[in-house]
């Protein structure tokens, strides 16, 4: 039998997995584990291929390569999902959602360090799942999505040659892949997109074999990009079902997986103090000599952005905040106009970071105000973007305390996993409220005081999902934008206009992955640049919705600037 560990659905409770199935799953070899490293591999390349056996050979060699790799890297893995129902004129609508985030270790199979408190990618979870008939998700399912097979062989499939075909701006062999007769359960089968310079699979669509009624293989879309040269890794995993039953239940749902932080594992190895740039002597300026001690009030700013910036740095070598960028600017930008233009005079300046994960959060580091990709994606406007941003701001400019204990940088030492458990930057409601109350002030002497009719259809298309999207709009980090009855900045929803769901025209909330493209390699964050798309169905609008990844591919190059791939939905974030 295989080894693989099974990628199982999404799970069914322990009541629909026999004992067996998870003994045989977890138990075999791994057949490439004795797969020779990047070298070796790399001078048993097959010749350049003159025949589609050839090529395949070269695929496979290549697929090995790949799988070899991926065990020595540790990325963030994130995976949300929504369960739904059809509306006959806004389409899928979520009726509940799930969340999973952390750091997948394919060293031994498939496993993880969860962020989120809970058993994660590996077998662990399936011992924690006693809710007995009910559909549950694991994460394993998504995570392991980003391999193709662990031992893909000619003598487990059979291939067929489809077309040529562009995904972005790279020429692809379009391959249909089918496991062989008695080639076992879990082997895939669908379609490979092979890209035909090196001969690595950049795409993979399709699903993984099953003889077994216990056993449920979801169908999913797998994207790699090419973050250095001749190397392509997992980016995106899109999942749907709409029609599939397991015992007398119906699997309809929508999920995104997404992989970023590659490169964490170089940032603070030892070889990083070769590049640090030491200045003679000369150059050197005695501080002491420059400058007096601090004053009491000096010393105290000091101390507290020592603590802000310690944290910032904690969040961004784990991989959770991006580094500062061009996106950042832009936010600086809104943030400046609220401060200008009410006279504020805060020391040391307000700056603006951008949080890599999916949940719609937004909370301030002392002066620093960080916002989550999530929440960027699905703002419809500037004005909306204004209005969280001016919440933040209220905090600062209130002067509201923050926990300088992190200056002490011991604090920070401690597990990845355990960010969520140990690092919180909420406030009380109180301080809350009064946020609130500062943030309307700021508004009305703002550019924006005019414009905040989206942003009141923002939060009423909030409030409304929120019961449906508990997972999407709970925080990990600071506080919830709507929680119950309550909602921030109450104020400007009770002003805005009705609600329309079927009105075209207007558009309260995009779907995620509307403005943020994400550099799964260096993790940084770009503004994606669509054409704007006329809607020509209420369905299209798909507020805080899921959609398919397409990615514009492209070659790395070290001559220009990095490329990241646009997963913009197709209803743009420019609508």
């Amino acid at each position: 039998m295989r080894n693989r560990k099974a990628i199982l659905v999404a799970g069914l409770a322990l009541a629909l997995l026999c004992p067996w199935a998870l003994a045989q799953s977890n138990g075999a070899t791994d057949a490439a584990a004795a797969s020779p490293d990047s070298a070796a591999v790399q001078t048993t390349l097959p010749p350049v291929p003159v025949s589609f056996d050839q090529v395949i050979d070269r695929v496979v060699v290549r697929e090995r390569f790949f799988n070899q790799q991926m065990r020595h890297l540790h990325p963030l893995v994130e995976t949300y999902l929504q369960n739904l129902k059809t509306d006959r004129e806004l389409g899928p609508v979520a009726v509940s959602d799930r969340y999973f985030l952390g750091r997948l270790d394919l060293s031994d199979g498939v496993d993880d360090r969860s962020f989120m408190g809970q058993p994660g990618f590996g077998h662990r979870l399936f011992s924690h799942m006693a809710e007995v008939f009910s559909m549950k998700f694991l994460p394993l399912g998504f995570a392991q999505m980003v391999v193709l097979d662990q031992d893909f062989e000619r003598k487990y499939y059979d291939f067929t040659y489809v077309r040529r075909e562009f995904l972005g701006e790279v020429r692809c062999i379009v391959i249909d892949v089918q496991p062989k007769k008695h080639a076992g359960d879990g082997r895939f089968i669908g379609r490979i997109w092979v890209e035909d310079q090196d001969y690595n699979i950049v795409r993979f669509n399709g699903t993984y074999t099953s003889h077994n009624e216990g056993k449920v293989y979801l169908h999913f879309d797998s994207w790699r990009m090419n973050m250095r040269p001749g190397l392509w890794l997992p980016a995106y995993v899109y999942s749907e079902e709409t029609s599939d039953h397991v015992r007398e239940k119906t699997l309809h749902f929508r999920a995104q997986t997404r992989l970023w932080g590659y490169q964490l594992q170089r940032i603070g190895s030892n070889d990083e103090f070769t590049q640090i740039l030491v200045d003679s002597p000369q150059s050197v300026q005695d501080q002491s000599a420059a400058s007096q001690d601090a004053s009491p009030v000096d010393a105290e700013r000091r101390w507290e952005r020592e603590a802000e910036d310690n944290a910032l740095d904690r969040l961004q070598r784990i991989g959770l905040l991006a580094p500062e960028g061009d996106v950042d600017k832009v936010l600086q930008t809104v943030v400046n106009n609220l401060i200008f233009t009410n006279n504020l005079n805060i020391v040391p300046e307000v700056r603006v970071r951008v949080l890599l994960t999916t949940p719609l959060e937004s909370f301030t580091v002392g002066h620093t105000i960080v916002v989550s990709r999530g929440l960027l994606d699905v703002l419809p406007d500037e004005a909306s973007l204004a209005m969280i941003l001016a919440h933040e701001l209220g905090h600062i400019a209130l002067g509201q305390p923050f926990d300088t204990s992190m200056a002490f940088n011991d604090r920070l030492f401690f597990p990845d996993q355990d960010t969520f458990q140990q690092m919180d930057f909420a406030h009380d409601p109180v301080d809350e409220e009064a946020a609130d109350t500062e943030a309307l002030k700021l508004l009305a002497n703002s550019p924006y005081k005019d414009k905040l009719a989206t942003a009141g259809l923002f939060l009423k298309s909030l409030k409304e999902h929120s019961p449906d999207l508990r997972n999407l709009i709970r925080p990990h980090l600071g506080n919830s934008l709507a929680n119950g009855e309550s909602i921030r900045m109450s104020s400007v929803l009770n002003s805005a206009p009705k609600l329309e769901p079927h009105k075209l025209t207007q558009l309260a909330a995009l779907p995620l992955g509307s403005r943020i493209k994400l550099d799964p390699w260096s993790d940084r964050v770009e503004l994606i640049k669509t054409k704007p798309v006329a809607l020509t169905a209420a369905d299209e609008k798909m507020p805080f919705g899921l959609t398919p990844f397409f990615p514009y591919l492209t070659r790395y190059s070290t001559g220009a600037s990095e490329k990241v791939a646009s997963t913009a939905p197709a209803s743009g974030a420019t609508q």
